[in-house]
């Protein structure tokens, strides 16, 4: 599998999510933490992206080694949090994410 950032849950709009997709960044996209820009940013090329905390959550996660479901559950676990609201956030995220064509399945 390419290191790519995305999950296979909403490759093509109205596509149903696939729990099983593996996420990860994008060949040109990259997770870093940077001083100058004040934290977590997402590179691409002639693009920053600056995550904030949530965000670079989630994108810690996107290896490539879990799958959604299992990025969900462990954010929720980890967080105490509603899975439901994760699932929302989460597939937000990677969606708008997958659209800027810094994710991909």
């Amino acid at each position: 599998m390419s290191y790519n950032v995305l999950c296979s849950f909403e490759r093509f709009r109205g596509r149903e999510r696939d729990d099983r997709a593996r996420c990860a960044p994008a060949a040109a996209a990259r997770l870093t933490h940077n001083e100058a820009q004040g934290g977590w940013v997402l590179l691409a090329p002639e693009r920053i992206f600056k995550a904030d905390a949530i965000a670079t959550e989630i994108l810690k996660r996107c290896t490539g080694e879990a799958t959604f479901a299992a990025i969900v559950d462990d954010l929720a676990k980890t967080f105490n949090a509603p899975r439901d609201l994760v699932l929302a956030d989460v597939s937000k995220l990677l969606a708008g994410l997958v659209e800027k064509k810094l994710l991909e399945l």
